[in-house]
């Protein structure tokens, strides 16, 4: 804007909720116009003016995110240096970086910012007040502003905000293009995260869900050695204060199946579990918007025509503004965020002093062949977190197809984890055991046989057997032992067909069905083979077994 000369509608108010601790302690100078802290409405105002986005029917904000409709996995880095080298579990998903490298790569952002109009939020991630961390994010888009102030916690205090300093930074430039020639990176993409400077940059990427989770894996560093176990799941809590916890990928229904009339919300996707509490690190949801049904998800599907609400990819006609959740053209990965109030029934304070009665690992199987639920002891449970045994749902990740695509993902949410995965495991099962949580594997994919020949679970059967699971229902039923997996699985429950409980009766062929998962087992034996040497041998020993070494 400031190339026109003209003023920008907010510009009076730029300065009106600004923090003592300047841009210049990040070495951020000379910069044009700065806009500290704006609520939505003006954030809102401003991206539109901008040409960032429209406003669509009902009055949602939109946008296209161009080429990046979903996270790039593959270029995420830590940087490499002495305060957390012996800490961080280097691979796949956390790759290092030299100092020197990213030092070179910020000098090269502070420029590219100089004579720039920049946007502030100075937020907060975590509910407790104990645990929460002040987070600056800055960017150069007024939408991407909106999107860290619906998903993060916001101080509206006047004064607070005068006094915050951050404890994290989180520098946006959607367009900032990184050079795999100079930073060594795999791509002109990079998300860098620096634990020394307490710095992260996310450089050339307009997907959105890259902020959430930069931060959610900050925090996935940090709980951890504070003795929080840091979780990727949604949570909810019944009319007994009995907080169920549901870890799952993208795609196999945290959002969906938290979001249950009968229950509070606490969170959908990413929270802390600490010795009094279970809290939200968000203050925001951000769901998948691809099919979503209005008769099915009533509170997410009315998320969708609330102003305040950022919808991301979803199709729209541009002279009526209506918009089209089934239309996938751009990607299968449309999605919604809108700040956690917007769902009627969700808790305010986004915290819950209470320890988690049930916890729920979602596995969506597209092989056909995992029961509907089955229940862990100890030692089971912690073989499938560490499994994470799912499967990659079409869109969630940059160059995925339509099918969805086997994966192990430790924790159920592995590009996010920063230490290994036995070190958040064994702080899961001191917390489960303190707490005496039952554990459930849920399966809410596919029955009848693989993707393209079965079709996917019932959501309404799903739901009855969760609901009966977290009521106690479930306690006093019949039992039958897996042949392979050796955990039990429930014979009946109310509202659901016995026939169900028994995932072969739905293929034509059982020797077909029984193929298929010995398959599977043998998948999970070669996965757990990378994490062996770190874990017990009763976790070990609590694996599947192939049908051959049955006999």
């Amino acid at each position: 804007m400031k190339y026109l000369e003209f003023d920008t509608p907010a510009i009076k108010h730029a300065k009106e909720f600004k923090s003592d601790y300047g841009l210049k302690n990040h070495g951020l100078t000379y910069l044009d116009t700065v806009y500290w802290n704006l609520p939505t409405p003006a954030l809102v105002e401003e991206a539109v003016f901008r040409g960032e986005g429209k406003l669509v029917n009902g009055g949602a904000f939109h946008v296209y995110t161009g080429k990046w409709t979903a996270r790039a996995a593959n270029d995420k880095y830590f940087v490499r240096e002495e305060s957390t080298e012996d800490k961080i579990d280097w691979g796949e998903y956390n790759r290092p970086m030299t100092p020197e490298k990213f030092n070179g790569l910020f000098a090269r952002l502070q420029s590219y910012w100089q004579g720039e109009e920049l946007f502030v939020q100075d937020v907060y991630a975590g509910a407790h007040p104990e645990y929460r961390l002040p987070v600056r994010v800055i960017s150069d888009k007024a939408w991407s502003a909106h999107f860290a102030r619906n998903m993060l916690q916001t101080e509206n205090d006047l004064a607070k905000l005068k006094q915050f300093v951050p404890e994290f930074t989180v520098m946006v430039a959607p367009k900032f293009k990184v050079d795999p020639r100079i930073d060594g990176t795999l791509s002109e993409t990079a998300i860098v995260i620096n634990f020394a400077q307490r710095l992260a940059i996310v450089a050339n990427s307009e997907y959105a869900g890259e902020i959430k989770k930069t931060i959610f894996t900050i925090m996935n560093f940090l709980m951890p050695l504070r003795d929080v176990m840091s979780m990727h799941c949604s949570a909810n809590v019944g009319k007994k204060n009995d907080v169920a916890l549901f870890f799952g990928l993208s795609g196999t229904g945290k959002t969906t199946l938290s979001a249950d009339p009968k229950r509070r919300l606490i969170g959908d996707d990413e929270h802390g579990w600490s010795d009094d509490a279970v809290f939200n690190y968000e203050a925001g949801c951000y769901a998948k918007a691809i099919r979503l049904n209005e008769e099915a998800e009533p509170e997410i599907h009315a998320c969708t025509s609330k102003f305040g609400t950022i919808l991301e990819n979803v199709i729209f006609d541009p002279a009526s503004r209506q918009i089209d959740l089934d239309d996938e053209r751009i990607t299968e990965n449309t999605r919604l965020s809108y700040p956690l109030e917007y769902i009627p029934n969700a808790v305010p304070e986004k915290m819950v002093y209470s320890q988690p009665k049930n916890i729920v690992f979602l596995t969506a199987d597209a092989q056909g062949v995992m029961p509907p639920i089955a229940r862990l002891d100890m030692n089971q449970a912690i073989y499938h977190f560490i499994s994470g045994y799912t499967s990659k749902i079409a869109g969630t990740e940059l160059g995925l197809g339509i099918e969805p695509e086997i994966t192990f993902s430790a924790c159920f949410g592995a590009p996010f984890m920063v230490h290994h995965p036995y070190f958040y495991a064994n702080l899961l099962r001191q917390k489960a055991e303190k707490s005496g949580a039952r554990i459930w594997l849920v399966n809410t994919g596919w029955v009848g046989g693989k993707f393209g020949v079965g079709k996917r679970i019932s959501i309404r059967h799903t739901r009855n057997m969760l609901n009966a699971a977290l009521d106690g229902k479930l306690d006093h039923v019949e039992y039958r032992k897996d042949k392979l997996f050796g955990f039990n699985i429930p014979t009946s429950c109310p509202g659901v067909p016995d026939e169900v409980f028994e995932p072969s009766n739905a293929w034509g062929n059982k020797d077909d069905y029984w193929k298929k998962y010995d398959a599977l087992v043998s998948r999970y034996i070669e996965n757990f083979k990378l994490y062996a040497s770190h874990v017990p041998d009763e976790v070990k020993n609590a694996g599947p077994h192939r049908l051959r070494d049955l006999k």
